[in-house]
């Protein structure tokens, strides 16, 4: 079977992420989704030399200014990347700080953006930890048991409340310095360890919440992306609709996760769950979302229920699984969506698997060195309700600069022409028909691509360039200490008129 689909390509795109992550592949696959089908792709990055630079599908690159990005900032980066596009564009926010800026000041931006039609506050109350428990209590959504402490002694009392281990994660993780140290998620083991963390609240910039942990086991924890929209036309119905309807989704299994048990999919593996699906549905009727959602759920052994752990109103890196036999996934229904144009009916393809490879490599080399080998069982002991030790199989395997012009020292390359096959030349605006088999290719990597290799080869430098630095300080010798001889060096006289102290 083979899809001819019709995308008129003749809008641009922006790609917008303010975090400073230059590993962060989602990005990357946004660009090359587009790009591959003739969009022109421009992007807003960390770095001039970001692997994503290096994209022969990215048309240029411009870069987040140095420092805090209050609203002011933001608006004003925003309209400078617009002058320089030229035209109105399709803005696709791949971070909850770019979808929170983009909602909040959505009427500055609407003469110059295409975007989602969104309340104003929805992202940033999705995206908020501490608010979730409420917004899942009145959707009807299993959410595990939390607590947002006003002192360290409620602290402590939520210890013995949740029991042990437990999950800290600060409420709005958007807001962490990178030179705070603290992470966004920490399975935490004793009281002092939450005392501690409790203690950084103001260097965190945002709340404290505590959670029951769900154990995990193999096949627990699931994730669903999709995108919604109440545009008719983009379905092709007809009658009125009852709020934003899923366009384009599905549901994943997370296999391999960095750091394991609280992190980002390494490896995930489409497949259809219609609980996790329904769950998700429900949560979009509840508060009137629209756009791209990824939402992770783990399934809780002991209730056989599934648990919403964490919403994000914007595409999650791995959302390229999510691709169907003609090349659609969600950033390119949210295009053809905000650009007019019907968005076809999504043919799945479950079975299909996606991996980071520098992330699958650390999970899986981390998996295999736990002393228990695959097919054991590790009993870990819990307190709280429900106390006692568990049972957990084990598995291995489970650029234009911002800066002011005199400043400039690199710029986005633009490529040449395309080969022949490819999608047409860099910016060239036009009709493109795609072609793909139900027969293709049932898994992707995050990194490499036989018509794109210079981002791979790029994060490979940059990863084992940071893995070299990390190493070196830790294999670094200890200061020597001064030679001490047996005897001491005789003492030299005082003379018998010391100076005056000044």
């Amino acid at each position: 079977m083979t899809l001819i689909r019709t995308f008129d390509a003749e809008v641009p795109a922006l790609v917008l992420r303010l975090d400073r992550n230059p590993f962060h592949h989602g990005t990357l696959g946004a660009v090359r989704s587009l790009g591959r089908a003739g969009v022109e792709v421009h992007a807003v990055v960390e770095a001039a030399d970001s692997p994503v630079v290096r994209s022969r599908f990215l048309r240029g690159a411009h870069l987040v200014p140095s420092g805090p990005l209050g609203a002011r900032q933001f608006t004003e980066l925003l309209l400078r990347v617009s002058d320089r596009i030229g035209t109105r564009a399709v803005l696709i926010a791949m971070d909850d700080a770019s979808a929170i800026h983009v909602a909040a000041h959505g009427a500055l931006l609407k003469d110059r953006y295409l975007l989602p039609n969104q309340p104003v506050g929805l992202p940033g109350l999705l995206a908020d930890k501490a608010e979730l428990a409420a917004v899942c209590a009145r959707a009807g959504i299993g959410h595990p048991p939390s607590v947002v402490p006003r002192s360290a002694d409620e602290a402590a009392e939520a210890v013995d409340a949740l029991g042990l281990p437990l999950v800290a994660k600060w409420s709005r993780p958007w807001l962490l310095s990178p030179v705070s140290g603290l992470r966004s998620t920490t399975l935490v083991r004793s009281t002092a360890a939450v005392r501690a963390l409790y203690a950084r609240a103001e260097c965190a910039g945002s709340r404290l919440l505590l959670q029951r942990y769900v154990p995990d086991a193999p096949r627990t924890d699931w994730f669903f992306h999709g995108y919604f929209s109440d545009t008719q036309a983009a379905t092709g119905a007809t009658g009125t609709t009852e709020g934003p309807r899923c366009l384009v989704g599905g549901s994943g299994l997370k296999e391999l996760s960095w750091p394991a048990r609280t992190g980002l999919t390494a490896k995930g593996r489409w497949q259809p769950n219609e609980e996790v699906e329904e769950a998700a549905r429900r949560l979009v009727h509840q508060v009137g979302y629209r756009g791209i959602l990824d939402l992770d759920f783990r399934r809780d052994e002991g209730t056989d229920s599934y648990q919403l752990l964490d919403v994000n109103p914007r595409p999650g890196a791995q959302f390229r699984l999510f691709t169907d036999v003609g090349g659609l996934d969600v950033v390119r229904a949210q295009y053809l969506d905000l650009t007019g144009q019907r968005v076809p009916h999504s043919v799945g393809r479950p079975g299909r698997v996606f991996m980071a490879e520098n992330y699958a490599l650390l999970s899986a080399a981390m998996s295999l060195g736990v002393r228990n080998r695959p097919g054991e069982v590790r009993r870990i002991r819990t307190t709280g309700p429900g106390a006692g030790f568990r049972q957990n199989p084990v598995t291995a395997w489970g650029v234009t600069d911002e800066r002011p012009r005199g400043d400039r020292r690199t710029t986005a390359p633009v490529e040449g022409p395309r080969q022949a096959g490819a999608a047409g030349a860099v910016g060239r605006r036009r009709t493109v028909v795609e072609r793909a088999g139900a027969g293709g290719r049932d898994w992707e990597v995050a990194w490499f691509a036989g018509d794109d290799p210079m981002p791979f080869l790029a994060m490979l430098r940059a990863w084992f360039g940071r893995g070299a630095v990390k190493a070196g300080r830790r294999l670094r010798p200890p200061p020597l200490l001064p030679y001490r001889t047996r005897r001491p060096a005789p003492r030299p006289r005082e003379p018998d008129h010391a100076p005056p102290l000044l």
